[in-house]
């Protein structure tokens, strides 16, 4: 085991391929799994529905295994199967948008997280949930999981320019949902003038 462990992933991955009765796999899915999980889901916005996205993708690469050309990172290629199983099942569930912004289906911050800080994350989340899927995607790879443009390129098996403009157009719509109304402003302040600094 401490033999496999010392693989890099490209080395697993072929060695599943030769056929060692899944252990290498397992090794990849133990490394990996978080991350990808992850990723799931900031792209469905549901538990339920990132949890079967994940199990679906490393079902999909363990079978498919043999498909890896090593054109890009072992990583670069889990996100690409990840992220087109949650795009799958996200056009299955036509509700799941809906749901990403539902308390519900949140991961609820512990009792120890402010107040403030647990609000800003759940309309982030939704302001997230309501850009167009290519920006909310390229979004998440780039900004959220500090992926390149280039790495996120190859995950979406689009062009990095097309990553860069849809990260451009997509946080420019985030901070439009974002900034704070006229009306807000004005209430924050109180009615009448506003507040003076002491």
């Amino acid at each position: 085991m401490d033999e496999v462990r010392a693989l890099d992933d490209a080395a697993l991955l072929a060695r599943h391929v030769e056929g060692d009765g899944g252990e290498a796999f397992g090794e990849l899915f133990r490394r990996h799994r978080d991350r990808m999980y992850a990723v799931a889901m900031r792209t469905c916005g549901s538990p339920e529905l990132a949890a079967d996205a994940v199990q679906e993708a490393f079902v999909s690469a363990f079978r498919r295994a043999d498909a890896y050309r090593g054109d890009a990172a072992v990583t670069t290629w889990l996100h690409r199967i990840v992220v087109n199983a949650c795009l799958d099942r996200l056009r299955r569930e036509k509700t799941a948008l809906r749901r990403a912004g539902d308390l519900g289906e949140l991961d609820l911050p512990d009792r120890h997280d402010h107040h403030g800080s647990t609000e800003t994350a759940i309309v982030v989340r939704e302001a997230l949930a309501r850009l167009p899927e290519g920006q909310r995607l390229a979004l998440v790879l780039v900004d959220m999981h500090g992926m390149s443009v280039a790495e996120a390129a190859a995950a979406l098996e689009i062009a990095e320019g097309t990553v860069k403009s849809r990260c451009f157009r997509g946080r420019e719509a985030l901070a439009e949902m974002l900034r704070p109304s006229s009306a807000d402003v004005k209430t924050s302040s109180g009615p009448g003038e506003p507040q003076e600094a002491t």
